[in-house]
């Protein structure tokens, strides 16, 4: 990737020597990454290398070790935890292996959610266009726990697309979804944070994944 100017607009994450260590174990030491606005990245390797760690450092979930986790040119590692909230909850999108969905609200509900967290204003048309768009629409006055896993998948993609985050980040979202579904949730991934001038980042072991980002990054467990 070509060197960022002064002048020029950040990129969306920059990473420069994380490390994260859990205990004695290292688990994640990734010298330089970079992710531009309208691009896509897969982030592979086996279990157990640190991928979900890695996505977790990127969102703010946790702390490095050592190192700096840049989002939009504003150093999430040193916010305090009520600004770094606002912050996520304003710019990142997230899918998470758990869904987190909540029970006693909707499938429509749960995605509104996202835009009130974000402080957006209502947009029907858009939640109507992103369930119609996963196949949700006649799910929309459901709750969770009347969902399968692959809906509730779609879900939780839905969510993290409604309010046009700049970032999103994805971990194993089509790790519940046939053939069809699968595609079609990253054709909407992808898809959308591009037409937004988004980046978008998928942590997966899913083959079927290989090839559709721009760019792949692999990681490999710490000796």
């Amino acid at each position: 990737m070509a060197d960022i100017r002064p002048n020029a607009t950040p990129p969306v994450i920059d990473i420069e020597k994380l490390t994260f260590r859990y205990g004695a174990l290292d688990v994640v030491n990734i010298e330089q990454f970079r992710l531009g606005a309208g691009e896509s990245i897969s982030v592979i390797g086996p279990s157990g290398c640190g991928k979900t760690t890695f996505l977790h450092l990127v969102a703010g979930l946790l702390k490095p070790t050592s190192g700096a986790v840049c989002l939009l040119g504003e150093a999430i590692s040193g916010m305090d935890g009520a600004r770094l909230d606002r912050f996520r909850g304003q710019h990142v999108g997230m899918v998470f292996q758990r869904l987190f969905l909540m029970p006693a609200l909707t499938v429509r509900q749960n995605v509104e959610l996202a835009r009130q967290l974000a402080r957006k204003p209502r947009d029907s048309a858009r939640v109507d266009h992103l369930l119609q768009q996963l196949g949700l629409t006649e799910f929309a006055h459901h709750r969770p726990t009347m969902l399968s896993q692959g809906q509730a998948q779609r879900v939780a993609i839905a969510r993290a697309l409604v309010h046009s985050p700049a970032l999103v980040l994805a971990d194993e979202p089509t790790s519940a979804l046939d053939d069809h579904h699968a595609s079609q949730a990253l054709k909407l991934l992808r898809d959308s944070t591009e037409a937004a001038g988004a980046a978008l980042l998928v942590v997966t072991h899913d083959q079927r994944i290989r090839g559709r980002l721009d760019r792949e990054f692999e990681m490999e467990p710490l000796r």
